[in-house]
């Protein structure tokens, strides 16, 4: 519902423009706006009779009184003062803007209600529809969700954050901004014909950058595929869910996770913890690589990195070629994989992705 705030602001901004007095009450006759507070008691005298009556509007010892109605139900009178035509013109702009604004408060609550379901599939097919068809909603567009982590935010932060992106997308383009659990918030992006993932990638740069350099927010920003359907945006919601989550585990120094690019870290993340456990003893007995040294670890991802080049590895470590050699060897020895061998590196590599899915 508006707030008697904006409704001040709208009328006093109407004042400053025609010099004349405007009144709006509930249908109590209480006071919710006005630019002046002469003629209050008139309101509570004649504000029942006016109601009573089947009449839009009235004009009755030079007022004009105009009845505000939302699905059939009365909800402000306003009142200007005068008989002329200036008066009874000024009385309906504002009774016709606070219908319109009575419109929007309950349609924007409406539709972020309604994405809300969609995406916790609170929702029946038939009810998608029928909502979306209410809501004028189209049910065929090109969307993808994206969740943004806010890094340790508090309640006045995620206000911020909140409004920075609804100042970046507008509702007219069928974007929705919306919230269905604490330090996230979720991003329903319309598509325009031709975009795809690459633009998906450098909108999500974006939200970051304008995150932290206009408000000083740390975010990790994570999203789902493409989607043609209504029905089919929760499966782009719980895509980018979990692209966070794998994220988290296996990319932690990744600032932005996209769902179609997870590799092998999203099939670790879909298995079994006792599978995992099974695979792990069958490769390495009781010898886990957690047990590895630091030294060790770093030495290993430092030579995936560079596709298992024993001379750039040793490079980008600043040792001797032969020392990173006898680091393999002690390797081998310790676990019994080789990894200057493609099977024996992808195991290992699973292997350690697997320990840390199991931590967390």
């Amino acid at each position: 519902m508006i707030t008697s705030r904006i409704i001040q602001e709208s009328i006093d901004d109407l004042k400053n423009v025609a010099g004349m007095d405007i009144y709006v009450t509930d249908v109590q006759g209480n006071i919710v706006a006005a630019t002046d507070d002469e003629d209050m008691s008139y309101m509570k005298d004649n504000i029942c009779d006016f109601l009573s009556s089947a009449a839009d509007s009235q004009n009755v010892s030079d007022r004009n009184l105009f009845r505000i109605s939302f699905e059939d139900e009365d909800m402000y009178v306003v009142m200007t003062k005068g008989g002329s035509e200036e008066s009874y013109t000024i009385g309906r702009i504002v009774a016709g803007q606070l219908r319109t604004m009575l419109k929007m408060s309950e349609t924007g609550t409406d539709v972020e209600s309604f994405f809300q379901n969609l995406l916790l599939d609170n929702l029946l097919l038939v009810d998608i529809h029928n909502r979306a068809k209410t809501l004028h909603i189209p049910a065929v567009l090109r969307r993808c969700v994206f969740e943004v982590k806010l890094s340790g935010a508090d309640a006045r932060t995620e206000s911020m954050a909140h409004s920075l992106l609804k100042g970046m997308f507008s509702s007219a383009s069928h974007d929705v901004i919306t919230s269905v659990n604490e330090n996230s918030i979720i991003l329903i992006k319309a598509l325009r014909e031709g975009e795809d993932y690459s633009d998906l990638n450098k909108l999500a740069l974006t939200i970051c950058d304008m995150m932290n350099t206009e408000a000083m927010i740390d975010v990790k920003v994570s999203y789902g595929t493409i989607v043609n359907e209504l029905r089919e945006v929760s499966r782009s919601y719980k895509e980018a869910g979990m692209a966070s989550e794998v994220g988290r585990i296996f990319y932690s120094e990744r600032r932005i996770n996209a769902y179609n690019t997870l590799g092998i870290g999203r099939l670790i993340y879909q298995l079994p913890e006792s599978l995992c456990e099974m695979f792990m003893h069958e490769i390495f007995g009781e010898k886990i690589p957690d047990d590895l040294d630091e030294e060790t670890i770093t030495t290993v991802n430092k030579f995936f990195e560079n596709n298992l080049n024993v001379s750039e590895t040793a490079r980008q470590l600043y040792v001797h070629r032969n020392t990173l050699v006898y680091r393999i060897e002690k390797l081998q020895k310790s676990v019994g994989l080789d990894i200057r061998t493609f099977d024996d590196a992808l195991t290992l590599k699973i292997a350690l992705m697997v320990v840390q899915y199991m931590k967390h």
